[in-house]
């Protein structure tokens, strides 16, 4: 259905389009700290067991998990 009298630059600018944006963006937010904690948990049953390369992938998960925290800091700030 077309919004009768909004301007042509405005139509598809919705609403819930946005709020399902912003749903995205929260489950990608509890993802990545999802995939920090897992990393975390990764490096702690490397440094327990003595197995160096399983902590070391465990940092590595941690390492990427934060890089992507910082893009969701970034996307924030964009959108103001």
């Amino acid at each position: 259905m077309r919004p009768w009298g909004v301007p042509i630059h405005e139509i598809g600018s919705n609403t819930d389009d946005n709020e399902e944006s912003t749903m995205n963006d929260a489950a990608d937010k509890m993802k990545h700290q999802g995939e920090e904690l897992g990393g975390k948990a990764k490096e702690a049953a490397g440094k327990l067991t003595g197995n160096e390369r399983l902590e070391a992938e465990g940092n590595a998960d941690q390492v990427k998990a934060n890089l992507k925290q910082a893009g969701d800091d970034v996307k924030d700030a964009v959108k103001g």
